[in-house]
């Protein structure tokens, strides 16, 4: 904690947090990368028909 008092005096407590969220969120929008990735390659090996096009209200 008293390594955090000189950085907060100095930059100010809004960037601290600023800070602390962005470091908090990466790690999530790095899973949600790789949860959008796994579903494309998922999307991909299902079989491509128009049937199947229209079930995921995708343009045909």
């Amino acid at each position: 904690m008293e390594m955090w008092l000189p950085v907060i005096s100095e930059y100010g407590f809004p960037v601290m947090v600023t800070l602390y969220l962005l470091y908090r969120i990466e790690a999530k929008l790095d899973l949600l990368n790789d949860s959008v990735k796994h579903l494309a390659t998922i999307l991909q090996t299902i079989p491509s028909t128009d049937e199947t096009k229209k079930q995921l209200k995708l343009k045909v």
